[in-house]
């Protein structure tokens, strides 16, 4: 996918006129990244961010204990690092990514220079923000609030809105790495899932998983 391409066809620009397209893409700078390799690290410059344009990418806190916390998993088109572009601070996690990915930076001098004469790109920006915000409040909230088996329904109703309302939904990072977005480890998520199988809840088949009782896994 070409530069130009990639950015029309992310959320955070999405509406833009040709001439503002391209004038991002005269500053954004394409990336490659192997499996396991870091993009940033907590604490870095918050220099700019990124948006997705192949492969995943973690975004995760680790503790004094070594224990890692998952935030959150960007995919195709999602942009992340996006808040230092605001205030200018450090990176706030760490980001890796999950196998080969391509990437588009952009550096945040020159991007605030185009925020300055683009209002409709600050409020793409502020809308996709408002919607991290949403999102990371319902992940805290799960992980304060609910026991592991309700947040996996939680999980996986998530992912099929995302995925287009199906109940069939196919997991995009491995259980291990699910293990840490729900704040346990994969022993207990793998009990989980045969318990949730054994209630006809779900049936699982590798990474694809067919919801058979939305109603009761909202209920968990």
């Amino acid at each position: 996918m070409d530069k130009f391409t990639a950015i029309a066809a992310s959320r955070l620009f999405q509406g833009l006129p040709q001439e503002q397209l391209k004038e991002i893409e005269k500053i954004a700078v394409a990336r490659t990244f192997g499996r396991g390799e870091a993009v940033f690290f907590e604490g870095d410059e918050g220099n700019g961010f990124y948006i997705v344009t192949t492969g995943k990418v973690k975004i995760f806190k680790v503790s004094l204990q070594g224990k890692e916390q998952i935030l959150g998993i960007f995919n195709e088109g999602e942009p992340f690092g996006e808040v230092p572009v605001f205030h200018g601070q450090p990176f706030p996690a760490n980001a890796e990514c999950l196998g080969k990915t391509s990437l588009l930076f952009f550096p945040r001098k020159e991007f605030v220079e185009i925020l300055a004469t683009s209002p409709s790109i600050a409020l793409n920006m502020l809308a996709t923000l408002s919607m991290r915000l949403r999102q990371f409040t319902g992940q805290i909230e799960a992980l304060s609030l609910k026991e592991v088996p309700a947040r996996l329904a939680s999980y996986l109703l998530y992912l099929s809105s995302e995925q287009g309302g199906t109940d069939t939904v196919e997991l995009q990072i491995s259980k291990g790495q699910l293990a840490s977005l729900l704040g346990t480890i994969p022993e207990t998520l793998s009990r989980i899932f045969a318990k949730m199988s054994e209630e006809g809840l779900i049936e699982v088949k590798g990474k694809t998983i067919k919801l058979l009782d939305m109603e009761g896994l909202a209920e968990r």
